[in-house]
């Protein structure tokens, strides 16, 4: 039996696992929202549209992932990221991040994961936009819960030579209860020492789960080179979105 077939028979036997979302092993989002309860008439509202309306978008976002973001050129802060994807192609990802796995999570932001092919043709200015996964993986702390293990060797072995860009719109790590400012861009840890470690022990804790284990399942996975122009902080070239204030020209 290849590799392959029995990854996707291990993801079909732990699909119950997926769809529950790690059951007790849940995260609360660690903010309320201000605003009124919502009215019966809302309520009424929201069951009528979930029968009728299509959502085929939201039903493609079938993986989860969690890891961990730090705001570039900030790297003291530092937060947990549920990530739902969906893959385009074998090239392509796209990822919406919560702040939580429970009903109630706050969308903190996206990601966009590319392939090493793909990186390696963008322009030299905006590949400083974007952070290898190679160390996330290596290090056993991107993890995709609930699955077999089988399953998730075979996916980081997918993701080690990955890039991705990420922004945050809501920063509910630093319990702002609405979504203030401008978006942020992220980055991804790339070496030991960088991370809070009491954070990924809170996690795995949660999760029942070993980043240092996973660490040495991991070791067989071939991690290529990073390529010029990622993680461009570590050089120094710190990239960050900004609001300016800057008036319109008109034409008469």
């Amino acid at each position: 039996m290849t590799t392959s077939i029995r990854c996707l028979r291990a993801v079909a036997a732990a699909l119950p696992l997926l769809l529950s979302a790690c059951g007790d092993q849940n995260t609360k989002s660690p903010v309320q929202a201000p605003g009124a309860e919502k009215s019966a008439k809302t309520k009424v509202l929201e069951v009528g549209a979930d029968v009728l309306q299509g959502k085929a978008p939201l039903r493609q976002l079938d993986m989860y992932l969690d890891g961990f973001h730090f705001y570039n050129g900030r790297m003291n802060e530092q937060m947990e990221a549920h990530h739902f994807c969906q893959k385009l192609n074998e090239d392509v990802t796209q990822c919406v991040i919560y702040d939580g796995n429970e009903a109630g999570a706050k969308i903190m932001g996206i990601e966009y994961i590319i392939s090493r092919r793909l990186f390696e043709k963008l322009p030299a200015e905006e590949k400083k936009l974007w952070h290898s996964h190679s160390y996330e993986v290596k290090s056993g702390t991107l993890v995709a819960p609930g699955i077999p293990e089988v399953a998730e060797h075979e996916l980081m072995e997918q993701i080690v030579s990955t890039y991705g860009k990420t922004l945050h719109t809501w920063h509910t790590d630093k319990d702002k209860e609405l979504p203030y400012g401008g978006p942020q861009l992220m980055m991804g840890f790339t070496k030991d020492g960088q991370a809070d470690t009491a954070m990924i022990a809170r996690r795995d804790r949660r999760l029942g789960i070993s980043s240092k284990e996973n660490r040495e399942r991991r070791a067989d996975i071939q991690a290529p080179p990073v390529l010029p122009g990622a993680n461009a902080w570590e050089k120094g070239e710190v990239r960050q979105f900004s609001i300016s204030n800057q008036a319109g020209s008109h034409n008469h």
